[in-house]
């Protein structure tokens, strides 16, 4: 993909996230048809909150969300903020549910692949072509307050 398009893409995801934190959840559940939720973690280095708009997979009453960065060579941060403190918020439309995140492995990372490759209409094998790490599926399991 052109650069130029890539920033106008990430200037509009930018925007979507933006819609969808500040409108608690009535905007943006979805982006062109595909689920939506909000990542909220906590900075690994800063201490900060942080909020990502991230496309999700629902897996029985956990949620999946997939590591891609748009086949970037480094993991994104929430990822890193995750391992650092995997208990977390993620916001689905207007409700907030406290999770415990982990990465999938074997036949779970697979099957939880594929159907978030579906949902993304093959974006992220496309992804994972351009980069040479193991794009991570992380599970964001439900828990208790």
């Amino acid at each position: 993909m052109h650069p130029s398009v890539e920033r106008v893409l990430a200037k509009g995801l930018n925007l979507h996230q933006w819609l969808y934190d500040t409108s608690d959840g009535r905007i943006g559940r979805s982006l062109n048809g595909r689920p939506m939720l909000l990542l909220r973690t906590t900075g690994a280095k800063t201490g900060r909150p942080r909020t990502a708009a991230l496309l999700y997979v629902p897996h029985g009453d956990a949620f999946a969300i997939i590591a891609s960065t748009g086949g970037g060579p480094k993991h994104p941060g929430w990822f890193h903020n995750l391992q650092a403190q995997p208990d977390v918020e993620v916001q689905v439309g207007r409700e907030r549910i406290p999770v415990r995140a982990r990465v999938a492995e074997g036949d779970e990372r697979a099957q939880l692949w594929t159907e978030a490759n579906r949902i993304n209409r093959g974006g992220y094998d496309g992804y994972q072509a351009k980069t040479g790490r193991t794009i991570p599926v992380v599970v964001l399991e439900r828990r208790s307050l």
